[in-house]
């Protein structure tokens, strides 16, 4: 049962990705080959890319249908009924399948973490250069927020790292309770001390409306240049591990992580969802063949399947927007259909 469960599983993952990439290549392959530069070679990096992408996407839907697809099978030939009638249970006939989807989750989880989060990273930098090649990344950001104290600091570009940095576009909203109370702003900053020089600055007073010169004044006592220069986190394209220090120096540095945090819990629901289809799927392998509603109870399967999946996406969206807590928008919908599943299969067959 395990060795027809991965073999229909893998067949059915290389069928979707074959699909896929051929849909990809359509769209994409002429904006690759716009270039002159670009030939062959480019467009087969682009696949080496974008295949463990779609690979690790089509995983848990593809352990769904070959789960289907198994119980199917079985049943229509009264295998199912065979193994019953010996005196196992339901649990025990599914057992097979739950240990083979435990390996699937653990070699998804391993594929995910050490292949599919550097060819993610490596294909959005290559995107973002246009499919040229990709210049040296020299540490320069923009659009960086960061919190002191009460107050905010938003700075329009910087450039360089450490104490050489340099703040250009400086904005600093004044804050006392949560009340905005001023602005100071300076088109130039420079690290001085524990802190930052600004200068000319200029202030404006919300309750008098007044707009005071300052000159060069001093800002963000204690806050590092790295609090500045931490690039933009983008979870897909890093490790658990990676993901997990990016989320520190961030909370260090003042600045939201809640849906991070979310999308660094989802790196382990995501690929134990994998243990879940046998047990959604397995409505299809119970009941009499000659009933008549093998099918029916596949397609009942099917649904409760991609349910989840509705589910599991609506609940990292609404972790993302800070409507859910972190650790709740990742493993809620996995313990809820865990819940389901088992109330159906103890309800119709234990």
């Amino acid at each position: 049962m395990a060795r027809l469960f991965l073999v229909r599983t893998f067949g059915i993952l290389a069928g979707f990705v074959l699909v896929l990439m051929a849909l990809n290549l359509l769209g994409e392959s002429s904006h690759i080959l716009a270039h002159p530069e670009n030939g062959d070679g480019a467009v087969w990096r682009y696949v080496s890319l974008r295949g463990p992408e779609l690979i690790a996407f089509m995983m848990p839907y593809s352990v769904l249908l070959g789960t289907l697809l198994t119980f199917y099978t079985m049943n229509q030939n009264s295998e199912v009924i065979a193994l019953k009638a010996s005196g196992m249970s339901a649990h025990q006939v599914l057992a097979p399948l739950l240990v083979a989807s435990l390996g699937v989750a653990v070699v998804s989880f391993a594929f995910n973490d050490r292949i599919v989060s550097r060819a993610s990273a490596a294909l959005d930098r290559w995107q973002k250069a246009d499919y040229r090649p990709v210049p040296r990344d020299h540490g320069d950001r923009s659009n960086v927020w960061v919190r002191d104290g009460d107050d905010l600091i938003e700075v329009d570009a910087i450039t360089g790292r450490g104490n050489a940095a340099k703040l250009s576009g400086v904005t600093l909203y004044d804050r006392t309770g949560g009340n905005l109370v001023g602005l100071v702003r300076a088109p130039n900053g420079v690290r001085e001390g524990k802190g930052w020089a600004i200068a000319p600055a200029t202030r404006f007073d919300v309750a008098s409306g007044k707009l005071t010169q300052l000159g060069r004044t001093h800002i963000g006592e204690g806050v590092r240049p790295d609090q500045f220069t931490l690039a933009t986190v983008d979870a897909d394209g890093l490790s658990f591990g990676g993901l997990n220090e990016a989320i520190h120096d961030l909370s260090d540095a003042g600045r939201p992580t809640k849906a991070l945090e979310g999308s660094l819990w989802h790196k382990l629901s995501g690929p134990l969802s994998a243990v879940l289809m046998p047990l959604l799927g397995a409505v299809a392998a119970f009941g009499l063949a000659r009933s008549g509603k093998v099918y029916l109870r596949a397609v009942m399967g099917m649904l409760l399947g991609f349910a989840f999946f509705v589910a599991d996406n609506f609940a990292l969206a609404m972790g993302s927007l800070g409507a859910y807590p972190p650790f709740l928008a990742a493993w809620a919908p996995f313990l809820l259909f865990l819940l389901i599943g088992e109330a159906v299969l103890i309800r119709s067959e234990e």
